[in-house]
C-alpha cells in the first residue's frame, strides 16, 4: 500500500513539472511541440537509466510508473501532431513525429549508458 501512495506522490510531481514545462516553453503558432518533446526525452532517459542501473524494484516502480508515467505524455504528442496536420502544417507534423522518435531512441541509449555507470 505504501508503494501506491508513493506512486501517487511521484505522479503528482511529474504532472506538475510537465505542466510547468509546457507553461514556460509553449509558444503559439505552427511548430514542433518543444515542451512535449523535452519532457518525453527527459522522462525516457530517466526511465532507461532506472532500468539499466538495476534500481530496487520499489524505486523503479515509484519513479517509473509514478513520476515518468505522469511526466511524459504520448497522448499529448499524438494530439499535437494531429492538430498540426489538420491545420495544414503537415511538414511540422512530420517533423514532430521524427524528432520525437529520434530523441526517444537517443534518450534510451544515453539513459542506458548512464544507468550502467551508476
Amino acid at each position: 500500500m505504501i508503494n501506491v501512495l508513493l506512486i501517487a506522490v511521484a505522479g503528482a510531481v511529474g504532472a506538475v513539472l510537465r505542466h510547468l514545462a509546457h507553461a514556460l516553453l509553449h509558444r503559439e503558432g505552427p511548430r514542433v511541440a518543444w515542451p512535449t518533446l523535452l519532457v518525453n526525452g527527459i522522462g525516457t532517459l530517466l526511465l532507461a537509466a532506472l532500468g539499466s542501473a538495476g534500481a530496487a524494484e520499489s524505486i523503479g516502480v515509484v519513479l517509473g510508473v509514478g513520476f515518468c508515467g505522469a511526466f511524459t505524455t504520448y497522448a499529448t504528442f499524438a494530439a499535437q501532431t494531429v492538430a498540426l496536420a489538420e491545420q495544414g502544417h503537415r511538414w511540422q507534423a512530420a517533423l514532430n513525429v521524427g524528432l520525437n522518435l529520434v530523441v526517444g531512441v537517443i534518450a534510451v541509449a544515453l539513459g542506458t549508458i548512464l544507468g550502467q555507470q551508476a
